[in-house]
């Protein structure tokens, strides 16, 4: 591999293979991408490589089923994880996960201390918590991606809606990565002009059921888990920290006070730069908002209870 810093991406899965697929387009970093399955990481980093001599970026993705080469890592990246199939119970899904997050971060951790780690494996704020325990980190350097993928969902049905371009719409979505997730719809415009003069209360309302059931309709039609954009959405918050954008992106961040939360992870707006989380913006919320985010919460805390770390 080059002398570029690097990025670690675990799982050579859809979700995984996508993360580092975008970020090979960007070309700022050496990527390596870990799976367990022999072959695997390999083939899909040789793949990616050789579209770089279409596209035109450098070939620096490594493949790997070891932990060797992500020593010295600025970012990782955790997809590793089952996915849940049918008649799997959350609760399965959290044990089976925990193992397999808590393994994944005490390799990483190892070979790259002063990482930054992003965690997408599901269900997401519970991993957070088990990646944070297990790492020993400080929380601005564990956390997760939801809410810029759930913000992006909101976002393309509001583009939709409107007939106007996705890159005028201005959305954010907090909370839990789930049904309690809480678009602020206080918050949202389109070129600057608030949604709901734009949109009636019924269709919004429609839009963020649609939202908030997004990863759902996405099983339905795929028979699994999306993963363009969620893929995506991780390398955003990747480039933001490694480019120290400082982006104001919704993550699922560990909040001690913030919005009347303690001691859990939620999705909150947060600034991303090269340290990590360098600040947690607090928005003005509505009554209902509020009621809705601390509702969020309350489910959260009932799956973080599964955990046994």
């Amino acid at each position: 591999m080059s002398d570029r810093r690097k990025v670690t991406v675990v799982g050579a899965g859809n979700v995984g293979a996508t993360c580092a697929q975008v970020l090979a387009t960007r070309d700022y970093a050496g990527v390596v991408l870990v799976d367990i399955k022999e072959g695997l990481p390999q083939g899909k980093a040789l793949d990616v490589n050789q579209m770089g001599a279409v596209l035109g970026y450098e070939p620096n993705v490594v493949g790997s089923n070891s932990y060797e080469e992500t020593a010295g890592s600025t970012v990782v990246v955790i997809t590793a994880g089952l996915p849940r199939s049918p008649g799997m119970s959350r609760d399965d899904l959290v044990s089976t996960n925990e193992k397999i997050v808590g393994s994944v971060t005490e390799q990483v951790v190892a070979q790259s201390p002063d990482a930054i780690l992003i965690v997408v494996s599901n269900p997401l704020d519970a991993m957070c918590h088990v990646a944070r325990n297990v790492s020993g980190l400080p929380k601005e350097r564990v956390f997760g991606m939801a809410g810029i993928l759930d913000t992006a969902r909101f976002s393309t049905f509001i583009a939709w809606e409107t007939g106007s371009s996705v890159k005028d719409v201005q959305a954010t979505v907090l909370g839990g990565h789930g049904d309690q997730m809480v678009p602020v719809v206080s918050a949202t415009t389109v070129g600057g002009v608030p949604l709901r003069k734009l949109v009636s209360e019924e269709r919004i309302q429609s839009m963020v059921e649609r939202t908030a059931k997004g990863g759902g309709e996405l099983v339905n039609l795929l028979g699994t888990s999306a993963w363009y954009a969620p893929g995506a959405a991780a390398a955003q918050m990747v480039d933001s920290i490694m480019l120290d954008e400082k982006r104001v992106l919704p993550c699922t961040a560990y909040l001690e006070g913030e919005y009347g939360i303690d001691g859990l992870y939620m999705g909150v707006p947060v600034k991303l730069g090269s340290r990590g989380i360098e600040q947690i913006v607090e928005l003005d919320l509505s009554d209902d908002e509020r009621a809705a985010l601390q509702a969020s919460s309350e489910a959260v805390r009932e799956v973080v209870g599964v955990l046994t770390t």
